[in-house]
């Protein structure tokens, strides 16, 4: 590939993966049962904090590799903390967890505390780390540099595949993936990257720093691990509040025996969520007009319409966007990540909805390409699969993919088979024997929040109800809004309600609903 076009390639991708960051983060009954869960015999790691970041401190835990042998082998956690600013009322400290999976927290907690809320900053410590797997804590090593990755990755389409060639270049990519991993994995690091481990690791960093019981902030998947962690240790739940959540029951088996034959995003509904978000962007644009949103074309119907005519060119061949080739797949995908926040991501260009619009219309008046279609995937994929494939039933290989694809389009339109083949990537990668598959609903020692927008692209709304409803001690708080996480799309409403739960744990009226502080497209 050449140099030139590697390179805008590579920029391009760390935009979005840039943007979905700062979105996203402001954006068995379990092996181990609840008795065992209640007194782990594992050694409390020692934090030694020093000045990393500006304001902040960071620390490495040791914690053991497996959380049957606790201890033996350990695994090394990045840990990063910003003190309470009001040490003579500090409560305690407030653990966050972006999602993903396999953001690390070292990288989003700075991005992000500006956005919680002032009384949160003054009493609690905030702390995040880098989960098992992923960031700066001990990772997977599949490939002996980013070189090797990069050769496997350039068998693929950019975003998806579409059909039957790039399918099966898909699937033989990802099996030669797993199996590299597999063959590197000297330490065994693979079979212990599922939530339920983050969840004791968890457990012992609330040791660590001294609270009897856990507060924390998840955002996204982060509100996998909080849902793990009550569930694991119920009787150490201080306050705990979900920002958009998955439904973990659909999510790691599926509800109902129907849901066994079909990949885990469609179980929860994403690839719906997504389709009903991207509708109300289009309809949104073409209301605002061109001045607000670069790609409407008279009124909703209309840029519908329009949207849909880019799909067709782009079907037929890529495009040029500067120096890279860019077919329908990557534009879905790039189209879907920035379906992430409403307003633009401070300090990142092209974010947001307006964003969107402009891309879109980038792409719709580029001259066509005259290369094939494009090809290549992000890097570090393994610190994002270690957990995605660890905690779900998938399909096996030899699942018909294609005809889900056909299925995941057929209910959602075209940026259904994005969702589909996100955990194909699984299909070779055996989920993990520690991961916890329920139940979900143990009574903990402290109510649960579970806040969702209605509009959410990534975790639909139902997603989110459905976990309030199970959990023993669960409340929904309701966000009237789109975009994914409510730190990520602020309310003043909701963050107030989150203020007064993680202080004093009062929770917000049942059927409370807030607005979002920003609507699509407000100047």
């Amino acid at each position: 590939m050449p140099r030139a076009r590697l390179a805008t390639r590579f920029r391009t991708a760390a935009r979005f993966r840039t943007a979905a960051v700062a979105a996203a983060a402001l954006l068995l009954p379990g092996l181990f049962p609840a008795a065992a869960a209640a007194a782990p015999s594992a050694p409390v790691p020692r934090l030694a904090w020093q000045s990393c970041a500006p304001g902040f401190e960071c620390a490495t835990a040791a914690v053991p590799l497996d959380h049957r042998d606790p201890r033996g082998r350990t695994v090394d956690l990045a840990v990063i903390r910003r003190p309470a600013t009001d040490r003579a009322h500090r409560i305690g400290t407030l653990f966050y967890n972006p999602g993903g999976p396999g953001i690390p927290g070292t990288m989003a907690l700075p991005a992000v505390y500006p956005a919680l809320p002032e009384q949160v900053r003054a009493r609690f410590d905030v702390v995040s780390f880098d989960p098992r797997g992923v960031g700066r804590s001990t990772t997977l090593p599949c490939f002996p540099d980013q070189a090797a990755e990069q050769r496997l990755l350039d068998r693929l389409p950019q975003g998806f595949p579409e059909g039957v060639e790039q399918q099966s270049a898909w699937a033989s990519a990802y099996a030669d993936f797993a199996r590299q991993c597999a063959a590197n994995d000297r330490d065994g690091l693979r079979a212990h990257l599922s939530t339920a481990d983050v969840a004791r690791d968890l457990d012992l960093l609330r040791q660590a720093v001294g609270d009897r019981r856990l507060s924390y902030l998840g955002t996204s998947y982060g509100s996998y691990l909080g849902a793990t962690y009550a569930n694991l240790f119920p009787q150490r739940v201080r306050a705990m509040v979900l920002d958009s959540a998955v439904d973990p029951a659909a999510w790691s088996t599926g509800r109902t025996p129907q849901d066994r034959d079909l990949a885990p995003f469609l179980r929860t509904g994403s690839d719906r969520a997504a389709a009903r978000t991207l509708d109300a962007f289009l309809d949104r644009c073409g209301g605002a007009g061109p001045q607000a949103c670069a790609f409407a074309a008279g009124d909703g119907p209309a840029t519908r319409a329009k949207f849909t005519r880019l799909l067709d060119r782009l079907g037929h061949g890529p495009v040029a966007l500067g120096d890279a080739a860019v077919g329908r797949a990557a534009a879905l995908t790039a189209a879907q990540r920035l379906l992430y926040a409403v307003a633009p991501v401070p300090g990142v260009d092209g974010t947001g909805w307006p964003g969107l619009g402009a891309y879109l219309q980038q792409l719709w008046t580029a001259p066509d390409a005259p290369s094939a279609a494009p090809t290549g995937g992000d890097l570090r994929q393994a610190q994002t699969l270690g957990v995605l494939c660890a905690d779900t039933d998938n399909p096996p290989a030899g699942a018909d993919y294609p005809a889900l694809a056909a299925l995941a389009e057929a209910r959602s339109g075209a940026t259904g088979p994005y969702w589909l083949w996100q955990t194909q990537r699984c299909a070779t990668w055996p989920a993990s024997p520690d991961r916890y598959t329920g139940p979900w609903d143990r009574p903990t020692s402290a109510p649960i929040l579970v806040v969702a927008l209605t509009g959410d692209p990534v975790w639909p709304y139902e997603g989110s109800r459905a976990l309030a409803d199970t959990l023993a001690r669960g409340r929904l708080l309701t966000v009237d809004g789109y975009g994914h996480t409510v730190l990520g799309n602020p309310s003043a409403c909701a963050a107030g309600y989150e203020e007064r739960y993680l202080i004093g744990g009062r929770l917000p009226e049942r059927g409370a609903v807030c607005a979002p502080d920003r609507q699509p497209f407000a100047s």
